[in-house]
């Protein structure tokens, strides 16, 4: 007799982990079942919490070494002690996935490692290496398995010298060239990492622009800061091949987007970051009659059903920005909807974040998505070179940019590039959700001195003009 559930999440990633942990609070009976020997899939093991890890931990050392000392605060040069700082970044992703493990224990959800994959009729198979298949049955199944690194075709990932994400996550050593493939959030903030300790990067993009989808006169402005940052951009331009040489080195072949001569780039080290693909392989999908688009993502209704009844997806694997806070919000949206409540999920409110430094957060509209819609909107700026906070911690780089509906003054859209972005869009995406308009949140008190004063001007400019500009 096959163990029975309510409901069983195939993949324990943010999406699956929350989603499980939602639908037992809810008084289900769950079961996960996860790949990985560990839970919290990408995002906790090789993706978000160990790329946070480096992020600060260089970020911190490139301070050490150039900012301290304005501040009145004399050291030594900084050495780099990498073994340390990978340590560091391991234990962070064992605390988080051992957090993921302790809480399925607290709300008593039965977890099975191994590849789920549908049969039918509500039965989940679990293929293990360390057994034979078992079969579980359940009520509702979700499908929460995730995306993985898109690859270009012929050029082989072997994880040492071209590398994912996985690979520019460990590497033993600072490569003095770094060539990365892709002007999106992976390539620069994993590009970022290594600039900061020292390698030689040149980000090649085949757009015309960085941050394809982010509001253009930020992704603009941020090329500069990178590039005065050391970085060096090519864009409009593709890798065709890259041979590795006899010494371990690469030589990557470059071609114009639109066609022309071509050119040579050595590396020692290519990364690979041209964007994910939803992880559909070995989950019984199409035999299960499971519908997908176009694009190999999982096709789902208003509440995230599947074409099979009882079956459900939610994050990477249907459409929709490959965030991991919209997998949880996904995730706790449709617990409440297989436990007959209203899940819901705001899409015009949910922020995205490039942790570099500076960083960049956003939400809501662009204004290209705005000019673009015919929507009359006004636009509200403050830079942070006029924040006195800013000012006190060497961090003036950046702006707040607030987009704002002509007629009815409510907040379209919030951009930052600035220190701590990432915390301050939370400011805005509350005002969002709840239909907030620009003058609401110019007369919202900001504490002094704060980088969040910032937003508030940028509110003030909306309307009859800031204070301190």
């Amino acid at each position: 007799m096959a163990d029975q559930f309510d409901l069983t999440v195939i993949g324990s990633g943010p999406g699956g982990y929350v989603c499980a942990i939602r639908a037992a609070q809810l008084g289900m009976k769950v079961a996960v079942v996860e790949k990985m020997p560990t839970f919290g899939g990408t995002c906790l093991n090789i993706g978000c919490i160990p790329s946070k890890a480096l992020l600060h931990a260089t970020e911190l050392f490139e301070e050490a070494g150039h900012s301290f000392s304005h501040l009145g605060i004399d050291i030594a040069a900084p050495t780099l002690n990498l073994a340390q700082m990978m340590a560091h970044k391991d234990e962070t992703v064992a605390a988080n996935v051992n957090g993921v493990s302790f809480l399925f224990k607290k709300n008593k959800i039965t977890a099975f490692e191994g590849l789920g994959s549908l049969l039918g009729g509500g039965r989940v198979q679990i293929a293990s290496d360390k057994g034979a298949p078992q079969v579980i049955e359940s009520k509702h199944i979700v499908i929460a398995t995730g995306s993985v690194p898109a690859t270009l075709p012929g050029i082989d990932i072997d994880e040492e010298r071209i590398v994912t994400s996985t690979g520019a996550l460990s590497l033993g050593a600072v490569p003095d060239r770094l060539l990365v493939i892709g002007a999106g959030v992976i390539g620069l903030e994993l590009g970022s990492v290594w600039a900061r300790l020292g390698a030689k990067v040149t980000v090649v993009e085949f757009l015309d622009r960085i941050l394809p989808g982010m509001d253009s006169e930020v992704a603009r402005q941020f090329q500069r800061i990178l590039s005065k940052q050391g970085v060096e951009f090519r864009l409009s331009t593709k890798v065709k091949s890259i041979d590795r040489q006899e010494d371990g080195s690469l030589t990557a072949r470059l071609e114009p987007a639109a066609g022309g001569d071509m050119a040579i780039l050595d590396a020692d080290v290519a990364l690979v970051a041209i964007g994910r693909k939803p992880f559909t392989q070995g989950l019984g999908l199409e035999a299960a009659g499971v519908e997908l688009d176009s694009r190999g993502r999982i096709v789902t209704g208003p509440h995230y059903g599947t074409s099979i009844e009882s079956v459900y997806a939610i994050g990477d694997v249907i459409a929709g920005p490959m965030l991991a806070h919209k997998a949880e919000d996904e995730g706790i949206a449709v617990a409440e909807v297989i436990a007959g409540q209203a899940g819901h999920v705001n899409y015009g409110a949910i922020p995205a974040v490039v942790y570099t430094n500076p960083e960049i957060a956003s939400v809501g509209k662009t204004e290209d998505e705005l000019k673009a819609e015919g929507i009359d909107y006004k636009t509200g700026k403050f830079p942070f070179t006029a924040n006195g906070r800013a000012k006190a911690m060497l961090a003036t780089q950046g702006f707040v940019k607030i987009l704002a509906d002509v007629q009815t003054d409510r907040v379209l859209g919030a951009h930052i590039i600035g220190k701590n972005a990432s915390e301050m869009i939370e400011a805005l995406t509350v005002l969002m959700e709840f239909g907030g308009s620009a003058e609401d949140l110019a007369r919202t008190t900001a504490p002094h001195p704060t980088l969040s004063e910032a937003i508030r001007e940028a509110a003030l400019m909306c309307g009859d003009g800031a204070i301190h500009i």
